[in-house]
């Protein structure tokens, strides 16, 4: 099948501005006269800097008010969802702005505010309206991420949109709270909703309301969620108007384009001076999807850098998946442009300027660019994750230094239902599995071993709010010595993270996916992190109150135990990338009764740099900490501590004489 090019338009193109004027071609602002500023902009440079901090400014105290006021522990507890402003039609839907929260939200929005909208018919708006709509395939991520779109109008002319992208606890479909990777087809998936009118003039559009409540759960949380998502948009609203009311429309739309030209030109400078000219090739591979483990699925891209643009192709990427472990080509885009902004330019704020000197090539129906209704898309970042993986690994070589190690690289969601003793139900979804985890190290520092994906933005749930919420006992979250990637800055342990069931429950099986090929890759000499791993012990195989002691992490307990999903040795049941694969989806729906423990095991990130390069004494140190043990120390960087870190942490020392002969030793096992 032919390929198709998604590429991104002069998203900030007005209709009466002359050819060129806002394209690949436009004059950087840096080389603009005082004269040719105001007249591409409507005003002047410090008014144009002004307004586009007050737009950030008017993103986070929306974000900050739903964050408040949201009663749903998706949205309250993990942020999980964004704010953008786009411009108008004519600008063709130019997001200039987003939060700080999501970044996979932001990346979907300008395509998604601008599909939805021409969709519904820009004429067809008015003030006090707001749009929603949640088909991945319209405006990307998943059924449970809505779209809520709220037009602004100044002197009854359109000028600019305000969105939230904001997942919904439930949506229907055939899972609670929708967390699965076995589901096979979009009816499974929940409620598809196109371009609906959900508020006219500032007042519920009932028939909307019943279409999401009599498909969806928990519709006891949902109402008050998008009844608060509405008043964060008419505070955006409110904010803006004054703007414009101070400054005038014409600068109003002037700091619009500006932020995008900003980022526009950031982008087109790291591009020229960051990469070399060439053709640039990565791959990263999921372990299999929701039916079966017969096929692994590779995403395979092409990264050709001629002068200030490139060109990423994917069209070496398996089909798509015969489960909903796919994403769309929407979700690809952000992630291209996530990957790029941590790696080649972190210096402007996210705008969808940035993708103008960028062209994104891919054919259909690849799990990249699934397609309906036998590609369902929900459980997108394992694909997106193999999308960064892949971006990360071909342009490591050109970087140099500046390369950086894979992160974790997996969620390992986690998502169980229930009933309480009174009947009524609970659910729990993303908060118990390994949903956070380490990153990888740069020449910066060591990688980070607890945060989000980098292609997210999340915050982490409390202990506290979860066990509020779920009959559960968070009993663990604990570091794993020797699981990161070794080297002179080593990646972020991976984690391990315990959790006790108090009732009956159904928990989705959402992974590993990372398992046969670590996430955690080591650039510039550092070696990969340890793969995932995930396990069962039933109430039989441990009782916390007679014990009256954590489930243990010796070596011993694993044989008590039932893998669920990883590498595993066949007799001891322990995590072992050279054992047996055991896969994740063997049973769609795992039954559990009171007193189960599961636990997840996250990869760890990869290293930076040559470990034998790595100061002894920092060594000695992560021994201290346990992140790397005694063993560990002397296999993978040759150095050789002395004493008894259990007991006697502060009184390690490094052998010198032993280290350095050591490292001899290991280097000229490296030259033979």
């Amino acid at each position: 099948m032919s390929a198709t090019a998604l590429i991104d338009r002069d998203d900030d193109r007005i209709a009466d501005a002359p050819a060129g004027r806002f394209g690949r071609s436009a004059k950087p602002l840096r080389d603009l006269t005082e004269a040719e500023f105001r007249g591409r902009y409507g005003s002047d440079q410090f008014t144009m800097t002004m307004l586009a901090s007050r737009f950030r400014y008017v993103m986070k105290h929306m974000s900050t008010g739903l964050l408040n006021t949201a009663f749903s522990m998706i949205l309250r507890d993990w942020y999980d969802f964004a704010a953008t402003l786009s411009g108008p039609p004519e600008m063709d839907y130019a997001m200039s702005t987003g939060s700080d929260s999501m970044l996979m939200f932001m990346g979907t929005m300008p395509d998604g505010v601008r599909n939805t909208i021409e969709e519904f018919g820009p004429e067809n708006l008015q003030p006090g309206d707001m749009i929603l709509a949640n088909d991945p395939y319209r405006v990307g991520l998943h059924v449970n991420d809505v779209a809520f779109i709220r037009p602004l109008f100044h002197q009854g002319k359109l000028v600019s949109f305000l969105a939230f992208r904001a997942h919904q606890l439930d949506i229907g479909g055939i899972v609670p709270a929708g967390f699965s990777a076995t589901k096979q087809n979009v009816y499974e998936t929940g409620l598809v909703i196109s371009p609906t009118l959900i508020y006219r003039d500032n007042k519920p559009v009932k028939s909307a309301f019943n279409l999401i409540f009599d498909n969806a759960r928990y519709c006891a949380m949902l109402l008050p969620d998008i009844k608060s998502i509405n008043q964060a948009l008419k505070l955006g609203e409110q904010l803006l108007a004054e703007t414009i009311e101070r400054y005038g429309i014409e600068a109003y739309l002037g700091a619009i384009r500006y932020s995008c030209d900003v980022a526009a030109d950031a982008m087109r400078e790291a591009i020229r001076t960051r990469i070399p000219d060439g053709v640039y090739e990565g791959e990263d591979v999921i372990d299999a999807d929701g039916m079966d483990d017969r096929f692994a699925y590779k995403v395979k891209v092409a990264i050709t850098k001629a002068g200030e643009n490139l060109e990423i192709d994917f069209s070496g990427t398996s089909a798509q998946a015969r489960t909903s472990v796919n994403c769309s080509p929407l979700d690809v885009k952000a992630t291209v442009g996530v990957a790029l902004k941590m790696l080649i330019e972190q210096d402007t704020p996210f705008a969808s300027g940035a993708y103008r000197n960028i062209d994104i090539v891919m054919p259909p129906a690849t799990i990249c660019s699934a397609t309906p209704p036998d590609g369902p898309v929900f459980i997108y970042w394992e694909a997106l994750s193999a999308v960064f993986a892949s971006v990360y690994r071909a342009l490591a070589p050109v970087l140099g230094e500046d390369a950086v190690a894979g992160d974790f690289g997996s969620l390992m969601v986690h998502n169980a239902n229930g009933l309480r003793k009174d009947g009524t139900p609970w659910v729990t979804a993303a908060q118990c599995g390994g949903e956070h985890g380490p990153w990888g190290a740069s020449k910066a520092g060591d990688g980070d071993s607890y945060n989000v994906l980098q292609i997210l933005n999340n915050i982490d749930p409390a202990i506290e709010a979860i066990e509020s919420d779920t009959p559960v006992v968070v009993l663990r979250r604990d570091y794993v010595a020797d699981s990161a990637g070794a080297g002179f800055n080593r990646g972020g342990a991976a984690v391990v993270k315990d959790t006790l069931w108090l009732s009956d429950a159904e928990h989705s099986t959402i992974g590993p996916m990372h398992a046969r090929l670590p996430a955690g890759s080591g650039v510039n000499g550092g070696t990969d992190g340890s793969g995932q791993a995930s396990w069962v012990f039933p109430p039989e195989a441990f009782d916390v109150a007679a014990e009256r002691a954590l489930l243990p992490v010796d070596p011993a307990i694993y044989a008590r135990s039932e893998p669920m999903g990883g590498m595993f040795d066949p007799e001891t049941k322990q995590a072992d990338p050279n054992g047996d694969y055991v896969y994740f989806a063997k049973e769609k729906t795992l039954r559990t009764s009171p007193g189960t423990f599961l636990r997840y095991t996250t990869g760890g990130g990869g290293g930076w740099g040559d470990p034998l390069t790595r100061d002894p004494e920092r060594v000695k140190n992560d021994v201290r900490d346990e992140y790397v043990s005694i063993e560990g120390a002397y296999r993978d960087y040759g150095v050789i501590v002395r004493g008894d870190p259990a007991n006697h942490p502060e009184k390690l020392v490094v052998d010198m004489e032993a280290t350095k002969q050591r490292r001899e030793e290991l280097i000229a096992a490296r030259a033979a």
